[in-house]
């Protein structure tokens, strides 16, 4: 491999700021922080969201079914005309 060419791939703390959910994985991004996980320190990356967070992971997402006839609505409104 050619030196200077490479991104920094290493071991980065990631933190869910919603809930306080914390992994550590390889990445590439930068970061400035670093904070201790599990006894040793890592570079620490701050995400607004995670699959510990998310509605579609956690199963809080509403489905479209329970939009009140929004949906039957649209398609009443602009579904497809039948051709002449």
């Amino acid at each position: 491999m050619r030196e200077g060419i490479h991104p920094d791939y290493r071991e980065v703390l990631f933190v869910d700021l919603s809930n306080g959910f914390k992994f550590v994985t390889r990445s590439c991004v930068t970061t400035k922080e670093t904070d201790t996980f599990e006894g040793k320190e890592y570079p620490l990356y701050k995400l607004d969201t995670s699959s510990e967070s998310h509605p579609f992971y956690t199963g809080t997402q509403k489905s479209v079914d329970s939009m009140g006839g929004r949906v039957e609505k649209f398609r009443n409104r602009f579904g497809r005309t039948s051709a002449r």
